[in-house]
């Protein structure tokens, strides 16, 4: 009998669509993205995967940069405040993923953006999460 084929889910949908809940739920709804979008918004949060690894054979650790933007430098650095804490409370089922833990790799850091001076505050994060057997 082979071994069955393990798939690793999608890491930024998944952080991605509980940032956005959870960032609603707290009263900033701001748009969390995987692409900074065309026509920027004052405030937006981009989830962008920068690497990881196989953790076991049914665990994903995907590493993640969190960049938050805003009018402000005050306004940038707490929503990336804001996302590092709720971040703490993703592992649990999100999405039909299990998600078994979240630990930081980099504390938030200012980084303006490059192109637009816009403030931006970036922090870094491994998550891991478990594959679905095909």
């Amino acid at each position: 009998m082979s071994k069955p084929v393990i798939v690793m889910p999608d890491a930024v949908a998944v952080v991605t669509s509980y940032l956005r809940s959870a960032l609603a739920s707290r009263g900033s709804a701001v748009p969390v993205v995987s692409r900074v979008p065309p026509t920027r918004p004052p405030s937006f949060v981009r989830v962008e995967r920068v690497g990881g690894l196989r953790a076991t054979p049914v665990t994903d650790r995907a590493r993640l940069d969190v960049q938050c933007w805003a009018p402000t430098e005050a306004a940038a650095h707490d929503l990336a405040a804001l996302a590092r804490a709720l971040l703490d409370d993703l592992p649990g089922v999100r999405d039909g993923v299990t998600v078994y833990r979240v630990s930081e790799a980099s504390s938030p850091m200012w980084l303006p953006d490059e192109l637009t001076s816009t403030p931006r505050f970036a922090f870094a994060v491994e998550a891991d999460m478990r594959g679905r057997a095909l």
